[in-house]
């Protein structure tokens, strides 16, 4: 299995940026494909950005499509998600997760999460 702790969120101004990173320890890192989703109050968990074990192949949901970069990297064992020209609509709990199998984008397909670090978007 393996163990993933999120870290850098916080409160921004709309048009800002944030980088989350995600710290995963356990089992070999490079094993997983890893994505990010968020929650916001009252909301389901949605999906936001994917990728591939490698790093080679990313997915996004429209809403963040060239704003949000998803990059990893597999000697530090981290994923990072780069938020840029953040939206208050933006503003949720921002979680990692692993799965042996990239390209999903239901949370039941995710196995491993991390407890989550909160975004909040001002305007």
């Amino acid at each position: 299995q393996v163990q993933l702790v999120e870290s850098g969120g916080g409160l921004v101004q709309a048009g800002g940026s944030l980088r989350l990173s995600c710290a995963a320890s356990g089992r070999a890192f490079s094993v997983y494909a890893m994505a990010w989703f968020r929650q916001a109050p009252g909301k389901e968990r949605e999906f936001v950005a994917a990728i591939s074990r490698d790093g080679r192949s990313t997915s996004y949901a429209d809403s963040v499509q060239g704003r949000f970069t998803v990059s990893r990297d597999n000697g530090r064992n981290t994923v990072y998600l780069e938020m840029n020209s953040l939206k208050p609509e933006d503003t949720a709990v921002y979680y990692c997760a692993a799965s042996l199998t990239y390209g999903g984008q239901r949370a039941l397909e995710y196995r491993y999460w991390g407890q989550g670090t909160q975004v909040t978007v001002s305007s």
